[in-house]
Protein backbone atom coordinates (compact mmCIF):
# COMPACT_ATOMS: atom_id res chain seq x y z
CA UNK A 1 0.00 0.00 0.00
CA UNK A 2 1.64 3.14 -0.92
CA UNK A 3 2.04 5.64 1.67
CA UNK A 4 -0.20 8.87 1.78
CA UNK A 5 1.69 12.30 2.15
CA UNK A 6 -0.16 15.24 3.33
CA UNK A 7 -0.25 16.34 -0.19
CA UNK A 8 -3.00 13.61 -1.16
CA UNK A 9 -4.58 12.40 2.10
CA UNK A 10 -7.57 11.56 0.99
CA UNK A 11 -9.87 8.75 3.22
CA UNK A 12 -11.19 5.81 1.06
CA UNK A 13 -13.44 2.91 2.63
CA UNK A 14 -11.05 0.56 3.48
CA UNK A 15 -9.84 3.44 6.06
CA UNK A 16 -13.44 3.59 7.38
CA UNK A 17 -14.11 0.77 10.14
CA UNK A 18 -17.74 -0.96 9.79
CA UNK A 19 -20.75 -0.41 11.80
CA UNK A 20 -19.87 -2.63 13.94
CA UNK A 21 -16.50 -2.43 14.78
CA UNK A 22 -17.51 1.73 15.44
CA UNK A 23 -19.70 0.46 18.23
CA UNK A 24 -16.48 -1.20 19.80
CA UNK A 25 -14.43 1.38 19.24
CA UNK A 26 -16.31 4.69 19.30
CA UNK A 27 -16.00 5.74 23.37
CA UNK A 28 -11.74 5.60 22.84
CA UNK A 29 -11.60 6.89 19.29
CA UNK A 30 -14.13 9.74 20.45
CA UNK A 31 -11.92 10.65 23.57
CA UNK A 32 -9.26 10.67 21.27
CA UNK A 33 -10.57 13.15 18.99
CA UNK A 34 -11.72 15.63 21.60
CA UNK A 35 -8.29 15.72 23.08
CA UNK A 36 -6.83 16.17 19.53
CA UNK A 37 -9.50 19.19 18.59
CA UNK A 38 -8.27 20.97 21.95
CA UNK A 39 -5.29 22.23 19.74
CA UNK A 40 -7.40 22.84 16.97
CA UNK A 41 -9.57 25.27 18.20
CA UNK A 42 -9.40 29.24 17.63
CA UNK A 43 -11.81 31.80 19.71
CA UNK A 44 -12.02 34.99 17.97
CA UNK A 45 -13.98 37.14 20.90
CA UNK A 46 -16.85 35.12 22.61
CA UNK A 47 -19.11 34.37 19.69
CA UNK A 48 -17.35 33.51 16.93
CA UNK A 49 -15.02 29.58 16.95
CA UNK A 50 -12.50 28.38 14.29
CA UNK A 51 -12.03 24.15 14.56
CA UNK A 52 -9.25 23.09 12.08
CA UNK A 53 -10.10 20.19 10.28
CA UNK A 54 -7.67 17.33 9.43
CA UNK A 55 -7.56 13.49 8.34
CA UNK A 56 -8.60 12.36 12.32
CA UNK A 57 -11.90 14.94 12.60
CA UNK A 58 -13.07 14.49 9.29
CA UNK A 59 -13.03 10.54 9.90
CA UNK A 60 -14.41 11.22 13.23
CA UNK A 61 -17.06 12.90 11.32
CA UNK A 62 -17.49 10.67 8.83
CA UNK A 63 -18.19 7.67 11.15
CA UNK A 64 -20.91 9.12 13.63
CA UNK A 65 -22.78 10.26 10.57
CA UNK A 66 -22.92 6.59 9.34
CA UNK A 67 -23.77 5.04 12.53
CA UNK A 68 -26.25 8.08 13.07
CA UNK A 69 -27.94 7.47 9.67
CA UNK A 70 -27.33 3.23 9.85
CA UNK A 71 -25.31 3.59 6.22
CA UNK A 72 -23.77 0.53 5.24
CA UNK A 73 -23.89 0.31 1.58
CA UNK A 74 -21.22 0.79 -0.54
CA UNK A 75 -22.57 3.94 -2.54
CA UNK A 76 -23.91 5.96 0.47
CA UNK A 77 -20.64 5.53 2.30
CA UNK A 78 -18.73 6.64 -1.29
CA UNK A 79 -21.00 9.56 -1.38
CA UNK A 80 -20.39 10.53 2.41
CA UNK A 81 -16.36 10.33 1.50
CA UNK A 82 -16.49 12.53 -1.41
CA UNK A 83 -18.52 14.98 0.85
CA UNK A 84 -15.92 15.00 3.29
CA UNK A 85 -13.17 14.79 1.98
CA UNK A 86 -12.70 18.17 0.12
CA UNK A 87 -12.18 19.38 3.94
CA UNK A 88 -8.86 17.14 4.99
CA UNK A 89 -6.13 20.08 4.29
CA UNK A 90 -4.19 19.57 1.30
CA UNK A 91 -0.25 20.16 3.05
CA UNK A 92 -0.64 23.79 1.77
CA UNK A 93 -3.48 24.93 3.39
CA UNK A 94 -5.29 25.14 6.31
CA UNK A 95 -9.20 24.19 6.23
CA UNK A 96 -11.80 24.87 9.04
CA UNK A 97 -15.16 24.97 10.28
CA UNK A 98 -16.35 28.57 11.39
CA UNK A 99 -19.15 28.54 14.13
CA UNK A 100 -21.07 31.61 14.89
CA UNK A 101 -22.40 30.98 18.37
CA UNK A 102 -25.09 33.24 20.01
CA UNK A 103 -27.54 30.36 22.09
CA UNK A 104 -30.16 32.67 22.18
CA UNK A 105 -32.78 32.61 18.86
CA UNK A 106 -33.82 35.90 18.47
CA UNK A 107 -30.32 37.31 19.24
CA UNK A 108 -28.40 34.83 16.53
CA UNK A 109 -31.19 35.78 14.11
CA UNK A 110 -30.41 39.31 14.38
CA UNK A 111 -26.29 38.68 14.96
CA UNK A 112 -26.77 36.70 11.57
CA UNK A 113 -28.19 39.78 9.62
CA UNK A 114 -25.86 41.75 11.31
CA UNK A 115 -23.11 39.84 10.53
CA UNK A 116 -23.81 39.19 6.82
CA UNK A 117 -20.13 38.41 4.35
CA UNK A 118 -18.26 37.81 7.84
CA UNK A 119 -17.08 34.76 6.52
CA UNK A 120 -15.15 36.96 3.75
CA UNK A 121 -13.57 38.81 6.75
CA UNK A 122 -11.53 36.36 8.38
CA UNK A 123 -7.79 36.30 8.38
CA UNK A 124 -4.74 34.44 9.12
CA UNK A 125 -0.99 36.15 9.62
CA UNK A 126 1.98 34.39 9.78
CA UNK A 127 5.02 36.20 11.76
CA UNK A 128 4.60 39.91 10.75
CA UNK A 129 3.56 38.79 6.44
CA UNK A 130 0.75 40.51 5.44
CA UNK A 131 -3.01 39.32 6.41
CA UNK A 132 -4.54 36.72 4.39
CA UNK A 133 -8.51 36.49 3.98
CA UNK A 134 -9.44 32.64 4.16
CA UNK A 135 -11.87 31.41 0.94
CA UNK A 136 -15.30 30.99 2.35
CA UNK A 137 -17.85 27.90 1.33
CA UNK A 138 -16.28 26.92 -2.41
CA UNK A 139 -18.46 24.18 -2.40
CA UNK A 140 -22.20 25.79 -2.20
CA UNK A 141 -23.24 29.17 -0.75
CA UNK A 142 -24.38 29.50 2.88
CA UNK A 143 -25.44 32.91 3.01
CA UNK A 144 -28.34 35.34 1.60
CA UNK A 145 -28.86 38.77 0.93
CA UNK A 146 -30.18 39.23 4.23
CA UNK A 147 -27.88 36.95 6.65
CA UNK A 148 -24.93 34.89 7.09
CA UNK A 149 -25.33 31.58 8.10
CA UNK A 150 -24.39 30.18 11.69
CA UNK A 151 -21.87 27.17 9.80
CA UNK A 152 -18.84 27.92 7.16
CA UNK A 153 -16.35 26.10 5.91
CA UNK A 154 -12.76 28.40 5.75
CA UNK A 155 -9.91 27.55 3.38
CA UNK A 156 -6.57 29.43 3.76
CA UNK A 157 -4.17 29.00 0.85
CA UNK A 158 -0.91 29.69 2.29
CA UNK A 159 2.01 30.53 0.17
CA UNK A 160 5.86 29.49 -0.15
CA UNK A 161 6.94 32.37 1.97
CA UNK A 162 4.71 31.41 4.92
CA UNK A 163 4.55 27.88 4.81
CA UNK A 164 8.71 28.76 5.43
CA UNK A 165 8.12 30.79 8.12
CA UNK A 166 5.37 28.50 9.95
CA UNK A 167 8.13 25.40 10.05
CA UNK A 168 10.34 27.98 10.91
CA UNK A 169 8.17 28.59 13.86
CA UNK A 170 6.99 32.33 13.28
CA UNK A 171 3.81 33.17 15.60
CA UNK A 172 0.31 32.41 14.06
CA UNK A 173 -2.09 35.43 14.36
CA UNK A 174 -6.34 35.12 13.20
CA UNK A 175 -8.68 38.17 13.21
CA UNK A 176 -11.84 39.43 11.36
CA UNK A 177 -11.98 42.51 10.27
CA UNK A 178 -15.93 43.28 10.23
CA UNK A 179 -17.61 46.32 11.09
CA UNK A 180 -19.92 44.40 13.57
CA UNK A 181 -17.21 42.12 14.88
CA UNK A 182 -14.85 44.34 16.07
CA UNK A 183 -12.61 41.69 18.26
CA UNK A 184 -8.87 41.65 19.23
CA UNK A 185 -7.32 39.46 16.81
CA UNK A 186 -5.81 35.88 18.59
CA UNK A 187 -2.18 34.49 18.27
CA UNK A 188 -2.62 30.85 18.77
CA UNK A 189 -0.63 28.66 21.80
CA UNK A 190 2.47 26.92 21.24
CA UNK A 191 -0.19 23.70 21.07
CA UNK A 192 -2.51 24.88 18.29
CA UNK A 193 0.58 26.50 16.57
CA UNK A 194 2.39 23.06 16.47
CA UNK A 195 -0.77 20.92 15.92
CA UNK A 196 -1.13 23.58 12.56
CA UNK A 197 2.20 23.14 11.12
CA UNK A 198 1.70 19.19 11.09
CA UNK A 199 -0.80 20.10 8.64
CA UNK A 200 1.79 21.41 6.41
CA UNK A 201 4.36 19.34 3.94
Amino acid sequence: MALKTLENIVLERKDLWSLEQYAEKRQAFRTEVLAHKQHRRVQIGQHILLVFEDEKTIRYQIQEMLRIEKVFEVAAIEEELEAYNPLIPDGDNWKCSMLIQYPDVDERRQRLAALLDVENRVWVQVGEAEKLFALADEDLERANDDKTSAVHFLRFQLGGAQLSAVKDGAAITFGIDHNNYQEQAVRVSEGVRTSLAADLS
